[in-house]
């Protein structure tokens, strides 16, 4: 604006402590109250992506390119849409030198305004004043400045993932896991006295589910192998399954994950889940069998939970590696997934039908699509015992986002069928950017229902806490 100077570039002014409050200044304030009171509370994170081998070895973080830029799609895919090539950022390139960190670092603070108004920029903003103390704006006059700051700090103790978790004050933490996966990190973890957070794996069975995918046949014999059993057949493919469902219950896992195309369910007769099976091992399976095998795999999956209790997320409706020349040349997870239109109701019928009334069942539900939220996720929520509603997931964990959901899920269903929120995430150090993120934009909902004279105030707390403690708790069996 003409007569106005420029905000100094160094430095930031958005890290408030009311960012995020509603704007009324009546409602601000009940909402800074009903804040006040979680906002220190313990973090349960029952679903991410942070490995439990990087907590057993707990080896100090190499350079802020590779803990901030590197291994997160997030920050990559959108500096690869300003025309930042992926190469540069250090994707699929191991260990970066000094240079190449460098230069990564670089490009994001150059392109730091491309951040502007996203998700992103809230998380890592975040993260660099409250994790590492730093008011200084990424900004080409102060990339290098910046990465000698963080750079300084990751060579602490107090960087290092284990006093993270500690300072974070994470009190769960899920990672995902293959079936196969020995747990070794995971024993060694739960054996450790030093080691306060509860980490706990799920159990992450998609690739055995995708009878068409190259490599499937050869996974599920290294299953069988995992399991002491036989995958040669469907109903050992089955066992295999129980028995390393039950392998990971015995060492803490809580819930299995699942992320396919759709959450189609349709049941096969056992004979024409052998014969297709077995076409499937021999590789010559059609492609409409083998979406019906993996449709009647995740209702067999259903059958299991109800059996070993373990939750059963769902998060589908992914095109995943939608450019195929960046697939092939630096691998899945790399920014390119892109979202597919949701359908939940006549496709989980026949598993709702079976299961959805089922007193061990708890079925949580995540979509990427907006439009499904009100029409069918909330609805079935509102009926269904085992079902309740994914907090926003992806694309859609972003503060307006969040808030739509948050409404449109409570005037169906109410606060209690939802999931607490969930973090999904690899990146460690923006797992308290991201709980203190819902935890403002509830307070702000529930202060709005207050302020409406619809909720008392007492009513707003209890239910505030109990998103944040007690709705993980119940669902993931905590």
């Amino acid at each position: 604006m003409r007569g106005v100077p420029d905000a100094p570039r160094s430095t930031r002014r958005g890290h408030h402590d009311d960012r995020l409050m509603p704007l009324d200044p009546g409602v601000r304030a009940l909402a800074r109250d009903l804040y006040r009171q979680v906002r220190d509370l313990p973090i349960i994170s029952p679903h991410g992506h942070v490995p439990a081998r990087l907590l057993l070895d707990d080896q100090p973080f190499g350079d802020p390119t590779s803990l901030l830029v590197t291994p997160d799609h997030y920050v990559t895919r959108l500096l690869h849409a300003s025309g930042v090539p992926l190469d540069t950022l250090g994707v699929g390139r191991g260990p970066l030198d000094e240079d190449a960190a460098r230069t990564a670092w670089r490009a994001l603070c150059t392109h730091w305004h491309v951040f502007r108004g996203t998700a992103v920029r809230y998380w890592l903003d975040a993260t660099l004043h409250g994790v590492f103390g730093t008011d200084l704006r990424p900004g080409p006059d102060t990339a290098d400045e910046l990465y000698d700051l963080l750079a300084d700090r990751l060579r602490g103790p107090a960087y290092r993932p284990r006093a993270l978790l500690d300072r974070f004050g994470i009190e769960v933490l899920a990672t995902t896991d293959d079936p196969v996966d020995d747990l070794a990190a995971h024993a060694a973890l739960r054996d450790d006295p030093t080691v306060t957070t509860r980490v706990l794996p799920t159990f992450r069975p998609d690739r055995y589910l995708e009878p068409a995918h190259p490599g499937w046949a050869e996974a599920v014999a290294r299953l069988g192998e995992a399991a002491g059993t036989g995958t040669g057949t469907y109903r050992g493919w089955v066992t295999a399954m129980a028995e390393r469902r039950a392998y990971f219950r015995a060492h803490g896992a809580v819930s299995a994950d699942h992320s396919h195309e759709d959450v189609g369910t349709a049941p096969l007769d056992d004979v024409d889940a052998e014969l297709v099976y077995a076409r499937a091992l021999a590789g010559t399976v059609a492609a409409d069998e083998a979406v019906a095998l993996r449709r009647h795999m995740l209702l067999e999956m259903a059958r299991l939970s109800t059996q070993d209790g373990l939750t059963m997320t769902l998060h589908p409706g992914v095109r995943r590696d939608h450019h195929g020349p960046t697939a092939a040349r630096f691998g899945p997870d790399t920014g390119h997934d892109i979202p597919l239109p949701g359908a939940f109701t006549d496709h989980l019928r026949p598993l709702l039908e079976r299961y959805g009334t089922h007193r061990d069942l708890r079925l949580v539900l995540f979509t990427l699509d907006e439009s499904v939220v009100s029409r069918e996720l909330a609805p079935l929520a509102g009926f269904y015992p085992s079902v309740y509603v994914g907090a926003p997931w992806w694309f859609l964990d972003a503060p307006a986002s969040i808030r739509r959901w948050r409404e449109s899920v409570t005037e169906i269903a109410g606060l209690s069928r939802t999931s607490g929120f969930v973090d999904d995430t690899r990146a460690l150090c923006s797992i308290p950017a991201r709980h203190d993120m819902a935890r403002r934009l509830d307070a702000g909902f529930l202060a709005s229902l207050v302020a409406e004279h619809r909720l008392d105030d007492d009513e707003a707390a209890d239910a505030l806490v109990d998103l944040v403690s007690g709705r993980p708790a119940e669902v993931f069996r905590l």
